[in-house]
């Protein structure tokens, strides 16, 4: 049996590809577990994985929570099992990058939103289809998209279950970058190679001083940046240097 998550470590990024292309990638529950594992493994190797990319396999992204499933009545492991996977994916203390190509519809949206960023090819295609199956979500839609796009646009997306190319997707905040179809794994390759140039130390700080302070007014953000914030990391001395040498 081939495996439904497979994953590629490259350069200090850990690849993700979800592997049900003759599905269109459905998100099944057998997906979701290997899918977890690979996370649980990656959260405790700090030091060799810089940042996740998760991307799919074949023609699209992903489809979505797979409707086969959900008509059989899928039997979960336990409460709000997939929920559960993609926060433990948002929570990663590596910047997580969603890679998303041709379809990213519903269930599949909800998982490209626990990326940090979303990086789009020309042809992505976005939508939250839960209203046209009489679905409302429960794996993050309705918290994590308005906060990435804003409630009028989250509403519009949620009510009329409309799909978004990747250009419309970009110009309201839902993608961060496109990128052409024919270079797309390539530019996402030399994207997070170069992010990752920078402190690795740095990365996971930023990442979770965003994370602890999204939501808090102006003054409470201040105050948590001030007191709390994490500084310098063990490789600001030797950076500061060569830049000096240079």
């Amino acid at each position: 049996m081939s495996e439904l998550v497979i994953r590629e470590d490259i350069n200090g990024v850990a690849w993700l590809t979800l592997n049900r292309p003759d599905k269109l990638n459905a998100l099944n529950v057998a997906l979701f577990r290997e899918l977890e594992a690979h996370i649980d493994a990656i959260a405790g190797q700090e030091d060799t994985v810089g940042c996740v990319v998760v991307k799919g396999g074949g023609k699209c992204f992903s489809a979505g929570h797979d409707l086969k499933d959900i008509e059989a009545g899928e039997k979960l492991p336990r409460p709000n099992f997939q929920s559960h996977i993609i926060e433990k994916l948002a929570n990663l203390s590596q910047p997580v990058i969603s890679a998303v190509h041709s379809h990213c519809y519903t269930g599949a949206l909800e998982l490209a939103l626990a990326g940090d960023l979303i990086l789009a090819s020309e042809n992505g295609k976005f939508a939250d289809t839960h209203a046209k199956w009489a679905l409302t979500p429960v794996w993050g839609m309705s918290q994590r998209l308005p906060r990435k796009v804003g409630k009028s646009k989250a509403a519009e997306m949620m009510l009329t279950a409309r799909t978004y190319p990747a250009s419309e997707a970009a110009a309201m905040g839902l993608v961060n970058v496109v990128f052409p179809d024919d270079s797309f794994e390539a530019d996402v390759r030399q994207f997070c190679e170069a992010m990752l140039e920078n402190s690795w130390y740095s990365l996971r700080a930023n990442k979770r001083l965003l994370r602890h302070t999204d939501g808090l007014s102006l003054d409470a953000g201040l105050a948590h940046e001030i007191y709390y914030s994490e500084g310098r990391g063990p490789d600001m001395e030797a950076r500061i240097g060569n830049f000096g040498k240079k």
